[in-house]
C-alpha cells in the first residue's frame, strides 16, 4: 500500500512544491511496512539513508533542510 502512495504522490503532485517530500516519505513508510516488526525501523532508516545518497550536490542542502523543516508532517520518517 505504502509503495502505491509512493508511487502515486511522485506521478500526481510534482508540480507541487509542497509535496515533494511525499514520495520519499512514504517509500521509507513502504520498506518499514516490508521489513518484518523487529526490523521495521532499522528498513526505513536504511532506505532514507539511501534516498540521501542519490541526492545530486547542488539540491542536497535544499532537500535535507526541507526534510528537517516538515519532518513532523511527514511521519517523522526523516529522523
Amino acid at each position: 500500500r505504502h509503495a502505491a502512495y509512493a508511487a502515486g504522490q511522485a506521478g500526481a503532485v510534482a508540480h507541487v512544491a509542497a509535496h515533494d517530500l511525499g514520495a520519499a516519505a512514504y517509500a521509507i513508510k513502504a520498506a518499514r511496512a516490508a521489513a518484518p516488526a523487529e526490523l521495521a525501523d532499522k528498513a526505513g532508516r536504511a532506505e532514507c539513508r539511501w534516498q540521501r545518497a542519490q541526492l545530486p550536490d547542488p539540491v542536497r542542502l535544499l532537500v535535507l533542510d526541507d526534510q528537517r523543516l516538515r519532518n513532523d508532517i511527514c511521519w517523522s520518517v526523516f529522523e
